[in-house]
């Protein structure tokens, strides 16, 4: 059993390594980067200031009014359900199949979730509209990673999950040594948490992490999405973006959840 577990965190601390460490395409980084920058260098103070409190405002509301709304486009009963069941089978016999169960939840809403944020980006940019998507954007975000964390058997509920949350975002989009060292502090926060150990934070300082984090990221990409036509673009940085996150969500959550059964 411990074989088994050790074996699959092994391959988790891989790929998170492999994340970690990731260089910039050469393309990207000798091309693109110098458009990207140029087009940055355009972005008025006023609209980036003015994009910093859309994401800081719409963390706020999602987080605080939102979870009823997003419980509303998925089945939480019946997620929580298929984890009671499956993770019924891991304590059993744990196995590839019992642990590709577990998965499966998980695999499913980062695909149809990502999906969905690229139909919504690419429509609203042709129509010219920026901000008022950010809130929408942030809520197919929070779903992905609510519905993951429910398959791995975590009540984002919790306040406690809830900083998680919004430190793993964070860490999802930061790039370099920055990335690395958050990671670590993020591994030690989950460790708290799973303990049941008191945790240290300001709830507003959390948000206004991973919203500075989710606007540097996506400034660019929603000051061309503004302009009608070129908005198209809006909806592959859309996709871009929710896939990095989620990915990065459904490998620290399934770490989690191997991590608590072994310690078990």
């Amino acid at each position: 059993m411990n074989k088994i577990l050790n074996k699959q965190i092994k391959k988790l601390n891989k790929e998170e390594k492999k994340i970690l460490d990731k260089k910039e395409n050469k393309l990207i980084k000798e091309k693109i980067n110098p458009l990207v920058e140029k087009v940055e260098a355009k972005i008025p103070k006023k609209l980036k200031s003015t994009l910093d409190v859309a994401f800081y405002n719409g963390f706020k509301i999602v987080l605080n009014k939102g979870t009823k709304y997003i419980e509303k486009m998925y089945d939480k009963e019946k997620i929580q359900l298929e984890h009671d069941i499956n993770n019924y089978s891991m304590q059993k016999r744990i196995n590839k199949k019992s642990i590709k169960l577990i998965d499966k939840k998980a695999r499913k809403s980062n695909l149809l979730n990502s999906t969905i944020s690229t139909l919504e980006g690419g429509t609203l940019g042709i129509l010219g509209i920026g901000l008022p998507d950010i809130p929408l954007f942030i809520v197919m975000i929070l779903k992905t990673i609510y519905e993951i964390s429910l398959s791995y058997g975590f009540n984002y509920e919790r306040e406690e999950e809830k900083v998680y949350i919004l430190n793993l975002i964070t860490v999802a989009l930061l790039k370099g040594e920055l990335k690395d060292e958050y990671n670590s502090k993020l591994d030690e926060l989950a460790k708290k948490i799973d303990l049941d150990l008191n945790i240290n934070y300001i709830m507003d300082d959390e948000i206004k992490k991973a919203s500075d984090s989710l606007s540097q990221g996506m400034v660019t990409a929603k000051f061309i999405q503004g302009i009608p036509l070129v908005g198209a673009i809006g909806g592959v940085t859309n996709y871009v973006v929710i896939n990095k996150i989620s990915k990065f969500a459904a490998l620290k959550y399934k770490k989690r959840y191997l991590s608590k059964i072994l310690n078990e």
